[in-house]
């Protein structure tokens, strides 16, 4: 088993500019948990989104079936809730309601007593024109980065 399980969602950045963060507990069945410990999760495709009763939920997040487990296994993608304290449930419920945000998860890892969490964000999606300043200045950090290697040699 490993105890730093860290799963990114390399595609938020690019996609979409993060306006606020927040650490939410994920809420998840046995053999979820044991599937997420070996690192048999993705949450590149997912989102997140509120039911009718206020709650949060993230929709779309991929966790394999657990090898082990007899016919008693998960859904890989059922929707799972997301635990937060209920003034920042409400926030970002106003936030998202009121000026179109989105809510989108960043990373899912393991904290230091073995439960899963999950780093999700308040986001706003870039535009094509701010997706290409955003690779242009990749690039640039990239070329500079080799300059710099050089030199020092």
């Amino acid at each position: 088993m490993q105890n730093h399980i860290n799963i990114k969602n390399k595609k938020a950045r690019f996609e979409y500019e993060i306006l606020d963060k927040y650490t939410a507990g994920i809420v998840l069945s046995g053999t979820e948990i044991k599937s997420v410990r070996q690192g048999r999760a993705s949450i590149t495709e997912s989102f997140c989104e509120f039911n009718e009763r206020g709650e949060l939920f993230i929709i779309n997040m991929q966790i394999d079936e657990y090898s082990h487990a007899s016919h008693y296994n998960h859904k890989p993608k059922a929707e799972r809730k997301l635990l937060l304290n209920k003034r920042e449930l409400k926030k970002l419920q106003k936030e998202v309601a009121s000026s179109g945000l989105t809510i989108i998860p960043l990373n899912l890892f393991l904290n230091e007593r073995g439960l899963a969490k999950m780093n999700i964000a308040l986001a706003k999606g870039k535009k094509l024109y701010d997706k290409r300043e955003t690779m242009k200045d990749r690039d640039n950090k990239r070329d500079l980065d080799r300059i710099k290697k050089s030199f020092n040699k």
